[in-house]
């Protein structure tokens, strides 16, 4: 990738962060029938500095099929929303047990665990709120809630996190690690692309080529996720670097090795940015993306 993609990707990724954070402070305001230590939770998780990966997957699938990044807005804090709940309750103690989120202490560290819970399902039932009320026509609406349910769901996201929290000290094959990423991570990235598809009217084969872009660019984030886990700085990434492998979680490279895993992750992504070829001239972005997604350092 040339310098002046990842200028014109760092560009972009501010500007729309920007409009990302400025949407979710506006529909974390509440009335006053919220409690306040409640609002605050909810807002020190939302509104914490992150990189806005999933919600800018929404915005460019809509882009790339030629709709707009205003239409697509909406879709895209309710994306965000499910991923922050789904953080919230992954760093409980009785989950993954963290104590460091996107450089701050946790919510249930910061707030109490009771609050963090609930932080978490207000943001769940926050989301699909904002899909019902704010995506244009009604009919666009209910398949976005449809979508997004599927995805945060018992087969997909939360299946995914249920197995991975059994496969923990357990002896377990590539098959088996990639089922538990296609569900736990993967399924977010595939909702999102297909949220912004959605909203933009994209047509089957559009849908085609996003649908196998997000299948490898998933894998791609778990594979780059658990190298970090191994050779990462906590400091750079925000949380606890080291926490999977010493929990005996089932990662890439205490399967595949350090060498295999980097290699695999490259290979998807090429694969990944072939997918988008009938998405061309509007695919730039979602290029640009999955090749930062292999280089991320944090």
């Amino acid at each position: 990738m040339t310098e002046s993609a990842v200028f014109s990707l760092d560009c972009y990724s501010q500007q729309v962060r920007d409009s990302i954070d400025r949407a979710l402070d506006a529909y974390t305001i509440f009335d006053r029938g919220c409690p306040a230590k409640l609002r605050e939770a909810i807002r020190y998780s939302l509104l914490a500095p992150g990189k806005r990966l999933r919600p800018m997957l929404v915005l460019m699938a809509a882009e790339s099929c030629q709709g707009t990044t205003e239409a697509a807005l909406p879709a895209a804090c309710a994306v965000e929303m499910v991923h922050t709940y789904s953080l919230i309750h992954d760093d409980l103690p009785a989950m993954d047990d963290d104590d460091l989120r996107r450089g701050l202490p946790t919510c249930h560290k910061a707030h109490g665990e009771a609050v963090a819970i609930l932080a978490g399902d207000a943001l769940l039932t926050l989301a699909f709120e904002v899909l019902a009320r704010d995506i244009r026509p009604a009919s666009t609406a209910a398949e976005c809630c449809a979508v997004l349910a599927r995805a945060a769901g018992a087969s997909e996201l939360v299946g995914g996190q249920a197995d991975d929290l059994a496969g923990e000290f357990s002896a377990g094959d590539l098959e088996s690690l990639e089922s538990i990423h296609r569900r736990k991570t993967g399924a977010m990235f595939l909702a999102s692309l297909q949220l912004g598809a959605l909203v933009a009217g994209a047509n089957a084969e559009q849908h085609e080529a996003l649908h196998e872009y997000g299948r490898r660019l998933g894998l791609v984030f778990q594979i780059t996720d658990d190298l970090l886990d191994v050779r990462g700085d906590a400091a750079a990434m925000g949380k606890r670097a080291g926490k999977d492998s010493g929990r005996g979680k089932l990662t890439f490279p205490g399967i595949l090795g350090v060498e295999k895993s980097v290699h695999q992750a490259e290979t998807l992504v090429r694969e990944a940015c072939a997918a988008l070829e009938p998405l061309e001239p509007h695919a730039g972005g979602l290029k640009a993306l999955a090749h930062y997604v292999l280089q991320r350092n944090h």
